[in-house]
């Protein structure tokens, strides 16, 4: 959103990327950390294990549970929330096919 001059809100259509939107650096690795997290939530709500039995499943602290089910996982690589899915039981693939863009873009198929 951006403030008018007469103090009203206007409203500005979104790129479909909130971290683009926001201009922060590398939007499409955060989003699909975001969309990964999201996942990882999901699965261990789905189980309903406690915070401290889902950080033995995915061999980590209890503290960092709750970051990741807050989606707070900007400290964890792409790498390791694919990791914690395998943990859960999830395969996941990554595809790599050519470009209708000059350049490519990264997305999530879950």
């Amino acid at each position: 959103m951006i403030a008018s001059e007469k103090g009203r809100v206007k409203a500005q259509k979104s790129s479909g990327n909130l971290f683009a939107d926001l201009g922060l650096p590398r939007p499409e690795r955060e989003l699909l950390k975001a969309k990964l997290a999201l996942e990882i939530y999901r699965l261990i709500r789905q189980r309903g294990v406690t915070q401290a039995e889902a950080g033995k499943i995915l061999g980590i602290k209890q503290p960092h549970v709750s970051a990741l089910m807050r989606n707070h996982a900007g400290s964890f690589s792409v790498e390791r929330l694919m990791e914690f899915l395998t943990a859960l039981g999830q395969d996941v693939e990554i595809r790599v096919k050519p470009a209708r863009r000059r350049q490519g873009k990264v997305s999530l198929a879950a």
